[in-house]
């Protein structure tokens, strides 16, 4: 039956609101609260105290509750914390006290003990699950159940706090636990898991001998291991040879114990071990060990018929271990190869006969071995003089031809020969330069200009003399610079009718190159200069031909455009055509008057003063035929014209005239056809032409 406490909280009435006056209020909870009891917390009020909304708080935390009343089923240590209540009224407001619960513990966590705490293999064993009530709680009834790996042992829980077992065993030493419970079973508590140490006393060891090899060995690690399959640890074990200590012994919890040494002729003889724990001591069986004595490490002489070694010497590699037991195998190898073998069943050395070649330059030793551990001999060196083969000389090259800017590697190397090899480079038999690298051939990067074209070649040498490689030529290639478009015309404003000369040059860029004249991207024509400079390209003039000229220089690895020349051509507007073309009749009739004139008066001046005479080439080539006036024919552009003079209008009275001269240009190309022939044509035509001489040339434009 729980105790309750009860505690009168008294406030003063007189001076205060009706709305703040306290009233007496208690809550009404059991002294002592033990693990799930069922806990009633009562909030009550005086006499003649009316009752409002009752709230219940834990820790001054509002509980979930409605009524006087406030219920704990099955307390635990959750609930442990300070409780109160209050009264809420129309008229007024009143709190209880403060009722402080802690949930106490019925019974501890049961410990598991054994008795005695290390039986014996074999030996009784008494469990004990040792718990206690609270003195409150003296009088509940508890029962004691026993686990083994969580299985019930004997027939379940008792109310007896022991449980026996007659005989354990090694196997049983495993995980035990207890549990205390009520008769009502709502407390069950179990122990922390146990451990019986049973205690087994040693078997008799194992000892195992262990070497390097099949055969012990003089120098080799010998390991003795003694192991008990069985037995409580600690064991103490510790090695026997003939009866005398090896070392101060091993104490090893698992897994035995084990000494190891290096052998000697004097190890030879019998073996064992003993095992020891608290309970008894056990020796092991002997064993026996044999330990032979190893070759010593053998000595390599190498005999030449010469102090130094020459291609197609016979050389004799002999090989001796000074100690060792027979038979010895001696094997004799080249770096690391093994050339061949040789036995010496009583001892001693044995020899090898080689036959020099240029592959045998390297580092010899031999072994020695009589069924323990090889032993090998120091290593000699043989060096091998060949003399130097033909060189090859290589052009690796960032591309199918040489092209200036480029960088190229010229790599010289022979294939055969003794270091150290000296490689010279040559260009037309001049050294460029000189390398002596420790293998693989020498290389040499040249950065390509125009004067790099020609021969190259290179030369390997060493002590035994020199050999030239092949010639290889290269031809570096220009790339062609940006063409100059220039534009040759007859007067400051040319007019239609007038010829016009586009020159294009590219000053750098390897022959041949191909040049493309354009107006307004639409190609005119084109020329080749197999031996570079420029090419020039003719056409007489329209009113349509005004715009922007350009060309193009392409050499096969390279196009470069020139820039844009604009041309501007003046043309006859049609209401001033009647006035001009009668004005420019008159004028050329006398022009025609004055060029005549003109040259009358320059071949009398030429006889009078000897400059030039009568077989004069110039004279000669002007006589010698009428020249031709300068017409080229575009394919694809239809406007381009001849030049024609005293043109009669088919569809009027007007008559033009032109005089004109042409230059034989030594940059032409273009083809210059003759004055059409139609003799059906209403057309006539007139030609005048003038020769100068340096003195005589004019130095103005025509008059337009």
């Amino acid at each position: 039956m729980l105790q309750w406490a009860v505690l009168l909280v008294l406030g003063p009435v007189t001076g205060q609101s009706v709305r703040e006056q306290f009233t007496q209020l208690i809550l009404l909870a059991p002294f002592e609260v033990f693990e799930r009891d069922s806990v009633v917390l009562k909030c009550q009020a005086r006499k003649q105290t009316e009752l409002g909304t009752i709230t219940f708080y834990k820790n001054n935390k509002k509980l979930p509750h409605e009524g006087n009343d406030y219920q704990i089923q099955h307390a635990d240590l959750k609930h442990n914390g300070e409780y109160h209540c209050t009264n809420r009224h129309d008229k007024y407001h009143a709190s209880s006290n403060k009722v402080k619960i802690q949930v106490q513990e019925l019974f501890p966590r049961p410990v598991l003990l054994a008795r005695p705490s290390q039986p014996t293999d074999g030996s009784p064993v008494t469990l004990t699950c040792d718990t206690q009530l609270s003195p409150q709680k003296s009088n509940v009834q508890l029962k004691f159940c026993f686990l083994k790996n969580n299985r019930v042992l004997g027939q379940g829980c008792t109310r007896s706090r022991e449980y026996h077992i007659p005989a354990i065993r090694k196997g049983d030493s495993r995980s035990y636990t207890c549990q205390a419970v009520t008769e009502s079973s709502r407390i069950r508590k179990t122990s922390h898991q146990f451990q019986i140490p049973v205690q087994i006393p040693v078997s008799q060891p194992v000892l195992t001998l262990s070497t390097a090899k099949a055969n012990a060995v003089e120098r080799d690690m010998a390991t003795l291991h003694c192991e008990a399959q069985e037995g409580s640890p600690p064991i103490w074990y510790q090695f026997y040879h003939e009866d005398v200590p090896l070392g101060r012994g091993t104490t090893s919890s698992t897994g035995g114990a084990a000494f190891s040494f290096s052998l000697t002729a004097e190890h030879s003889g019998k073996y064992y071990c003993t095992a020891k724990n608290h309970l008894r001591i056990l020796r092991s069986e002997a064993v026996s060990l044999f330990v032979t004595v190893p070759v010593s490490r053998p000595v390599l002489t190498l005999r030449t018929p010469r102090a130094q070694a020459v291609v197609g010497d016979v050389i004799e590699l002999h090989c001796e271990a000074l100690r060792g037991s027979p038979p010895i195998l001696y094997q004799f190898y080249h770096e690391n190869i093994i050339l061949g073998n040789s036995s010496a069943p009583s001892g001693g050395g044995a020899s090898f006969n080689l036959s020099l070649t240029a592959e045998h330059s390297g580092n010899y030793l031999c072994k020695a071995n009589n069924g323990g551990e090889a032993q090998h001999s120091d290593t000699i060196t043989l060096k091998v003089t060949v003399p130097v083969s033909h060189p090859g000389l290589i052009l690796r090259m960032p591309r199918a031809q040489a092209v200036e800017g480029d960088m190229i590697e010229l790599h010289c190397e022979a294939l055969k020969g003794s270091p150290p090899i000296l490689y010279q480079f040559y260009h037309e038999n001049v050294t460029l330069r000189s390398s002596s690298p420790p293998s693989g051939g020498a290389s040499f990067n040249l950065f390509l200009t125009e004067e790099h074209s020609g021969n190259y070649s290179c030369e390997a040498s060493n002590v035994l003399g020199a050999q030239k490689s092949e010639v290889v030529t290269i031809k570096v290639i220009v790339p062609v610079s940006q063409p100059v478009l220039t534009l040759r015309k007859p007067r400051a404003q040319v007019v239609v009718g007038d010829v016009v000369e586009l020159l294009c040059e590219a000053l750098r860029g390897s022959p041949p190159i191909l040049y493309q004249f354009y107006y307004e991207n639409i190609t005119l024509g084109n020329s080749s200069a197999p031996s570079g400079g420029g090419a020039v390209f003719n056409f007489s003039v329209t009113e349509e031909h005004s715009g922007n000229y350009s060309c193009e220089a392409n050499n096969s690895l390279w196009a470069q455009q020139s820039d844009k020349v604009t041309l501007f051509i003046t043309g006859l507007p049609g209401d001033r055509r009647g006035s001009v073309a009668a004005g420019l009749t008159g004028a050329m009739l006398c022009m025609v008057v004055l060029a005549a004139g003109a040259l009358l008066l320059y071949c009398w001046i030429s006889r009078k003063a000897g400059e030039v005479p009568a077989s004069d080439p110039t004279r000669s080539h002007s006589d010698s035929g009428p020249q031709e006036p300068t017409y080229f024919n575009v394919p694809g552009w239809a406007e381009l014209q001849p030049v024609y003079s005293n043109v009669n209008s088919p569809g009027g009275d007007v008559v033009y005239s032109e005089v004109w001269r042409t230059k034989k240009n030594t940059h032409a190309v273009a083809s210059e056809p003759t004055v059409p022939a139609n003799q059906n044509s209403p057309v006539i035509y007139t030609e005048v032409k003038a020769a100068y001489t340096p003195a005589s040339r004019p130095n103005s434009q025509p008059p337009e």
